[in-house]
């Protein structure tokens, strides 16, 4: 496991940025997954940017994101397709048809997980993944206590995340919320990783999640046993690990 630390918020930003940039470079035909988040706004803006000044070839590029909320509209403002779709697939021109989603409503949500990663192995696995860490060490939406052979599925929303999300759509309480995310194992077979995190906020979790055993305690634990996996984060996150390693 590589751990890159950059000295302010824009440098990770821009790095993170070219982590993505780099790969469709490397490999055109890339299957890149995202992650949505406060964290990975500005990276995704920064790709467009660079793109719209130094088009590069994406006519072959799949995108996807980690996870998505389930029982909710897709025209929702907080819908990881909806963020995703205007933050950097429609920047950059991505087809539908190579943006790849499960739908946010539907009557059997454990085909859609089994189509979901059915359409991501048909176009050869995923490249890279790039992943956020949740404040309590879940990865995608898996929440602690997750199994690391959990596969592709749907689960339950951090109780915080979902409370916001049901203030923001008037989602009657009766109405179960969650969110289909690739489980661990699906997220481990991922050829590279490269986890994202910045702000001071985070600085307890990065410590846990990287210094810390691996446990299901701490989802993110799980990326120690990357054969390919960077941690990339700022000063800010890397405060309790900097001379540590």
């Amino acid at each position: 496991m590589k751990i890159t630390i950059e000295s302010s918020e824009r440098a990770f930003d821009i790095a993170a940025a070219w982590r993505i940039i780099g790969q469709i470079i490397e490999k055109p035909n890339s299957v890149i997954g995202l992650s949505t988040g406060q964290t990975t706004m500005n990276m995704h803006a920064i790709v467009s940017d660079i793109f719209r000044q130094y088009p590069f070839d994406v006519s072959r590029l799949t995108l996807f994101n980690v996870d998505e909320l389930t029982n909710l509209p897709r025209e929702y403002e907080g819908s990881c397709y909806t963020m995703i779709r205007r933050q950097i697939a429609d920047p950059l021109g991505i087809a539908e048809e190579d943006f790849i989603m499960p739908p946010t409503l539907s009557d059997d949500f454990e085909a859609e997980a089994s189509l979901f990663e059915a359409r991501l192995a048909e176009r050869g696995g995923v490249d890279l993944q790039m992943l956020g860490l949740g404040a309590n060490g879940h990865i995608g939406i898996n929440q602690p206590g997750t199994p690391f052979e959990s596969e592709t599925w749907v689960s339950p929303m951090d109780p915080d995340f979902e409370a916001r999300v049901r203030r923001e759509t008037n989602v009657p309480p009766e109405l179960e919320l969650g969110g289909l995310t690739r489980g661990i194992k699906d997220i481990m077979h991922s050829r590279k990783l490269i986890l994202i995190v910045k702000g001071a906020h985070k600085a307890e979790i990065v410590e846990k999640a990287v210094m810390g055993p691996i446990s299901t305690d701490i989802p993110a634990s799980v990326v120690q046993l990357h054969p390919n996996c960077e941690v990339l984060l700022d000063a800010d996150a890397a405060s309790r690990i900097i001379g540590k390693i």
